[in-house]
């Protein structure tokens, strides 16, 4: 596999950086002429931009610039991801700010950022072309002077290059997304290009006017430390740059905007392309009749977890081929000789059936975690007994995910993290829920999430997202008592966890104490408090943070099933039908429960300001969609055949208000 992953992943990384070399010289030419470029005498300026371009000066740094664009297109091929790292608490992300691979990062674009503003002051030339000039004092003798113009255009290149790290982070512009809409990679860059140019100029806007507040408070060190290090001095006859008739320079801040611009366009033009070509469609052979390619094809690469993104990639093509390819889909409906298994069909619907049981295994975690009123299931209850839906589709599943795990495909492990913080009996998913046992947490949160007593009337199973029902006894009755036919035993003969458990000691007591008086302290602070609540929407957001994988097979395997309908010569797929149908109710169910939670249905504004991708957002409203259209193209194309598929009472009266298209 890490030949294949070299080929197809490095070989359009390569492919992209090559590309934004070569649009470097036109994006040079046209930084040049903006920079330069004088009203009064145009066609002076013209020829004066083209000697300047050929000149050995503008050659060097061009090389250098090259240089650049190669790390920046390693720096995405490094930092990459298609399953967005979402930040559930301002702390959390302070955390991913502070991240020592951020701070390599942000060390290099820093580098990087400097490198680049001495070409262009270098370009620009005149007072910004050299660090120091000879300059005469008042007793005559001839110095070496600090010029203040090279070394503000040098700052702000690492100030705009510090500042695109941070906001790679909070943006998550490492992020990869794939189009629903398949173009040419001509057409994709050609439409991205005015939002290319409108996010560089703004962004650069906003980095040179906080760079210009920051430089006139602190301007005097980096000044300083200059003169020090390289034996300058600093001409008192003109005015500092750190003052407000220094820094109220129009062509100055032009010089900074447009080399800014310039910085930023020419690394989003290198991000734009890495997208473009790392999302391109990809072609995986559905078989193969050589075993040294059996690793290259779509089975295969579909079961791998590593590289993610080539997982993506045979989703997405797994998603067209069942929709666009009629000769491809025999393969996938082909039966292997000898022997006669349908081992692509059951690779296929085995991996997709296993990226649906993990979804719905992870909403079912935590709708049983946060209940939709505001209440905290116990999971003493939840955790020993199940829905009839969670078991129908345990069940169904169980032919076609038995050779391997169910949790097949996670999303990364800082993100779903489990807490153990609540102990056995509530264990809470770390990014959507609080943790009760922090300083942080509220007495009202705690009241809320404390475990239901089984003598409460609210004890047992949720029905319904709004109704709860009570139960018909006094107390709950033993599974085991149940089995074994013995009467439930009395309440008043079942002893209290708090006459069970032995007295703390005095010590115990005392530091239990004493970290309490911590807590409340702690949570009557403001900032601790902002720094620490959770974000509203992002729980439900790194819910479904790799849902676009769950959207593809949702797509194909649908697709498959309903092109089986006339294509299927053996009947290999009506074989899994039950279990398909079973998986989809049952996540259909977990997610029109998780919509009725508070911050779940309401969407987010999309930012055009940025190169951050926020498709990641919305996946969770395109996977209901997804979903209840797979369903419809089931049943629509098998219509009352279903009647015949096995499945329990309750899936098919939820089945048949789809066929009856009143879902």
């Amino acid at each position: 596999m890490a030949d294949c992953s070299a080929q197809v992943i490095c070989w359009r990384a390569a492919a992209s950086i090559a590309w934004a070399v070569l649009l470097l010289p036109p994006v040079t030419a046209v930084f040049v002429i903006l920079s330069r470029f004088s009203l009064l005498h145009p066609i002076h300026t013209i020829s004066e931009c083209f000697s300047l371009l050929t000149s050995a000066g503008a050659i060097f740094s061009l090389i250098l610039l090259c240089g650049v664009i190669l790390m920046v297109g390693f720096l995405n091929l490094e930092y990459y991801t298609v399953i967005p790292t979402i930040a559930c608490s301002k702390i959390a992300l302070l955390g991913q700010l502070l991240h020592p691979r951020q701070f390599v990062n942000s060390s290099a674009h820093c580098i990087m950022g400097i490198i680049v503003a001495w070409c262009c002051a270098v370009t620009i030339g005149g007072r910004y072309e050299t660090i120091g000039y000879p300059c005469t004092h008042s007793d005559g003798s001839t110095h070496m002077c600090l010029n203040e113009y090279h070394l503000i255009l040098l700052l702000a290149g690492a100030f705009v290059g510090f500042s695109h790290s941070l906001l790679g982070v909070i943006h998550n512009m490492n992020f990869v997304s794939f189009h629903t809409v398949q173009q040419y990679k001509y057409l994709r860059f050609k439409g991205s290009l005015p939002l290319v140019v409108k996010c560089s100029a703004t962004q650069a806007l906003y980095s040179v006017r906080n760079y210009v507040v920051v430089y006139f408070f602190l301007g005097y060190i980096p000044k300083a430390w200059i003169c020090k290090t390289l034996n300058l001095h600093l001409n008192s006859s003109i005015h500092p740059l750190d003052s407000i008739a220094g820094l109220l320079d129009l062509s100055l801040l032009y010089h900074l905007w447009i080399s800014a611009t310039f910085l930023l366009f020419t690394w989003y033009i290198t991000l734009l392309l890495f997208r473009i070509f790392v999302t391109e469609v990809y072609n995986f052979p559905v078989q193969s009749s050589f075993t040294e390619e059996a690793h290259q094809c779509l089975p295969k690469v579909l079961t791998d977890k590593e590289p993610m993104i080539l997982k993506f990639l045979a989703l997405q093509d797994l998603a067209l081929l069942s929709q666009h390819s009629p000769s491809r889909r025999c393969e996938v409906f082909s039966l292997s000789q000898p022997g006669g298994h349908p081992h692509n069909w059951n690779a296929i619907s085995r991996e997709c059936l296993s990226l649906l049981a993990d979804l719905t295994q992870r909403l079912v975690a935590y709708h049983d975690t946060v209940a939709t009123n505001g209440r905290a299931k116990s999971l003493s209850t939840g955790s020993e007994r199940k829905t009839s839906s969670e078991t129908s589709v345990t069940s169904g599943t169980e032919d076609l995910m038995s050779p391997r795990p169910t949790l097949m495909m996670k999303t990364p492990a800082s993100v779903f993290a489990r807490s153990i913080v609540g102990g056995p009996q509530s264990p809470l998913t770390a990014p959507f829920t609080p943790d009760l046992d922090s300083p942080f947490a509220s007495p009202s949160l705690r009241r809320l999430t404390a475990p239901v007593e089984q003598c409460s009337p609210w004890h047992g199973t949720v029905q319904s997202p709004h109704v709860m029902r009570r139960v018909p006894k006094l107390w709950s009755t033993s599974t085991d008592s149940q089995a074994n036919g013995s009467p439930p035993p009395s309440p008043a003969s079942v002893a209290s966890p708090q006459q069970q458990t032995s007295k703390p000691s005095l010590l115990a007591q005392f530091l239990q104490n004493r970290k309490e008086q911590v807590k409340h302290f702690l949570a009557k602070r403001v900032l601790i408090m902002y720094l620490f609540n959770k974000l509203p929407e992002a729980s439900s957001q790194a819910l479904f943070a790799d849902s676009q994988a769950h959207i593809w097979a949702l797509e194909g395997i649908s697709y498959l099933i309903q092109a089986s309908f006339s294509e299927d010569q053996f009947g290999v797929v009506q074989t899994a039908l039950p279990s398909i149908l079973s998986c989809m109710l049952v996540l259909q169910e977990a997610v029109d429960r998780h919509f009725k939670l508070p911050h779940a249905s309401s969407k987010p504004l999309r930012s055009a300001s940025s190169m951050g991708d926020p498709t990641y957002k919305t996946l969770r409203f395109a996977l209901r969609a997804t979903l209840k259209t797979a369903i419809y193209r089931i049943t629509t194309t098998f219509g009352d055949h279903l009647n015949a598929v096995q499945m329990s009472a309750e899936h098919r009266k939820r089945l048949q208000q789809f066929v009856e298209y009143k879902d």
